[in-house]
């Protein structure tokens, strides 16, 4: 009996914790999907509204401008009302703007459901994380918040079949952009019937509930230790006045909205914008053979994130990250010479680019995807921890606006080999600071990663 006693424990406490993140990461879906499918929507919503490329680059954007706002208030609501509320609140968003986007009379009234979802986005890309982050037991940390990286993929592979699916119905790109509502109303559902965090319940005073969660998500630990070291923590950083504007702290910070920076500025989410357009200008001359191209992508990407799932917690972050900011790097100098070769020699070089492209997606599927999520839901210190990643997640959301909304004019203007080719460039800057500056948080309690900051040790020495 005892022997069986052991092995269900791990078992149930899997199954637990499987449960949580997957409903939880329901919240990932849906940002994925409404950052994809744009992509093939657009194709159609130029043909309803002919826009010019700054219009096109302010309908792609628009959601960035609400996930600044909603990455900017986020922490504090989170903090003040707990990640679960929070976490409710932004479904009741997704679905409200699904609809608005779906029936929009207008490109004014297009652009303020982009702009609505943008702000759900904002909200779910800060919380879930570190809902996700402070359930963890340490072991399977990594592998957990990957979950939510991995919905991310399944949601942008949902939205290129969506837009497949559509493609040729009447009002098509109103289905695409409607459909989001469909996993807002089971996120609003399955989360209702879900905790919260317990270092968040510590946070206000809720300790018997804390230790009533932990006792659930990882029975064989002592749920009474646990609660100490998480009160010990706490005390010693609310000990402190000003606390976010303490040197310590200020560094884990600066790393989170560098972490952000080599996310967006390595460009991925133009290619996950503008996949379509992409393939149409690399050589696929009707829509549908650059919306399956763009599936192709969707696939890649899903797919690839299981190397993150899988890998994080065994090899560590940082050597995940070396090896995927190398390929993707290489493969932006190939996209980019591949157009050059095309524009200057009239090669065909459309199944260069694909490859490069996908090659990309691989990459950045198994690295910066989900383990920027990861660093930033794991370095930053528990008294600020909400409005730390509330900051990191904002600056994700400010360089995600810029480098949609110019894209389209640099394409026009500079033309598609120096754009990537200038991506490139950000790719071996973020080699280089991820060497010299990003911590390795394998293996490290959350309270084990703050104390190192507090002792100011350096990224060799965590």
């Amino acid at each position: 009996m005892p022997a069986a006693t052991i092995v269900k424990k791990p078992r149930i406490k899997h199954f637990l914790l499987y449960v949580i993140a997957s409903v939880a990461s329901l919240g990932g879906l849906l940002s994925g999907f409404d950052t994809g499918v744009i992509s093939g929507a657009l194709l159609y919503i130029n043909e309803t509204w002919p826009l010019s490329t700054l219009a096109q680059g302010w309908v792609v954007s628009s959601a960035l401008v609400g996930a600044v706002a909603g990455a900017a208030v986020n922490g504090v609501l989170a903090d003040i009302y707990g990640r679960k509320k929070v976490i409710v609140a932004t479904a009741a968003v997704f679905a409200v703007g699904s609809v608005l986007c779906g029936l929009a009379p207008g490109i004014g009234w297009l652009v303020a459901g982009r702009m609505i979802l943008g702000l759900a986005i904002g909200m779910v890309n800060f919380v879930i994380p570190l809902y996700l982050s402070e359930l963890s037991p340490q072991k399977v940390r990594g592998m957990l918040v990957s979950l939510y990286q991995l919905a991310i993929t399944a949601g942008i592979l949902f939205s290129y079949l969506i837009n497949r699916i559509f493609a040729l119905s009447e009002h098509n790109w109103r289905w695409m952009l409607g459909a989001g509502l469909i996993p807002a109303v089971i996120l609003l559902v399955g989360i209702s019937f879900l905790g919260d965090t317990p270092r968040w319940l510590i946070s206000r005073r809720r300790e018997n509930e804390a230790k009533e969660i932990f006792r659930k998500i990882e029975p064989e630990s002592d749920a009474d230790a646990q609660v100490r070291e998480i009160k010990s923590t706490l005390r010693q950083s609310e000990s402190k006045q000003k606390k976010i504007f303490e040197s310590w702290m200020l560094r884990p910070i600066m790393v989170g909205i560098a972490v952000m920076f080599i996310q967006i500025c390595t460009g991925i989410n133009t290619i996950i914008y503008y996949a379509a357009t992409i393939f149409k200008a690399a050589g696929f001359t009707d829509n549908i053979g650059a919306l399956y191209a763009s599936v192709g992508v969707g696939v890649v990407n899903f797919a690839m994130t299981f190397v993150a799932i899988f890998f994080t917690d065994r090899v560590g972050r940082k050597p995940l990250l070396y090896a995927g900011l190398s390929g993707i790097t290489l493969s932006l100098f190939v996209l980019s010479a591949s157009f050059w070769l095309g524009s200057a020699y009239g090669y065909d070089t459309k199944w260069l680019s694909v490859g490069s492209i996908v090659t990309f997606i691989a990459c950045f599927a198994f690295s910066l995807g989900p383990i920027a999520w990861i660093l930033i839901s794991e370095i930053m210190p528990l008294a600020v921890r909400g409005t730390a990643m509330s900051i990191a997640t904002m600056s994700n959301f400010v360089f995600n606006f810029i480098v949609a909304l110019v894209f389209p004019t640099l394409l026009a203007s500079i033309g598609e080999s120096a754009t990537f080719a200038i991506f490139g460039v950000v790719g071996i800057f973020s080699l280089f600071y991820t060497w010299r500056y990003i911590p390795e948080t394998k293996g490290r309690s959350l309270e084990q990663i703050e104390q190192n900051w507090k002792k100011g040790l350096s990224v060799s020495a965590f």
